[in-house]
């Protein structure tokens, strides 16, 4: 039997719940004293560092194998092998020295004058029109759920309109 969990969260999130679903479902299978087999397109899509070897071990406990389809770790691995251990550390020392590299890339780029991410506002006419957003979505109040009384942000106002206007296109094709 094969079930495919899919999620495109980053490895740094701290709730990743189609993982915590796939994990479980592993552990229950295992239960039932069925073999079961985590495959995972690469180690870094499974957690990096500590993290990785954490949840190899916890997977090791549950009797569950772990296999890599791609990367340093392709192939089936026991997760409280050396060679494990130490490329999962690896993987760990590669995130922060990405991250320090775009950090020092970002500051190189202010020096020099240059603006980082995002769409810059271009002229009055949007910056208006972006200010008017912010005033409507300040008068509007979230009338159900966890936020019942709270403003929505421009975000979810832009976002409703979006879901809104793929609806009527829906409803115009058929």
């Amino acid at each position: 039997m094969t079930k495919i969990f899919s999620e495109k969260i980053s490895t740094r999130a701290v709730s990743r719940p189609e993982l915590d679903r796939a994990v479980e479902f592993a552990r229950e299978l295992r239960a039932a004293g069925l073999g079961v087999t985590l495959v995972v397109h690469e180690h870094k899509r499974l957690g990096r560092g500590l993290a990785l070897a954490e949840l190899a071990e916890q997977l090791k406990s549950y009797g569950v194998a772990l296999e890599f389809l791609t990367g340093e770790l392709q192939g089936n691995h026991d997760p409280s092998g050396i060679v494990f251990t130490v490329l999962a550390a690896l993987s760990g020392m590669e995130r922060e020295h990405i991250r320090d590299r775009t950090l020092e890339g970002h500051e190189s780029a202010r020096t020099r004058g240059q603006t980082i991410g995002g769409a810059t506002v271009t002229d009055d006419a949007m910056l208006s029109l972006a200010l008017h957003l912010r005033e409507i979505a300040a008068k509007l109040v979230i009338t159900k759920g966890k936020k019942k009384g709270r403003h929505p942000s421009p975000a979810t106002v832009l976002r409703m309109l979006r879901e809104h206007d793929e609806a009527d296109e829906d409803h115009s094709h058929r």
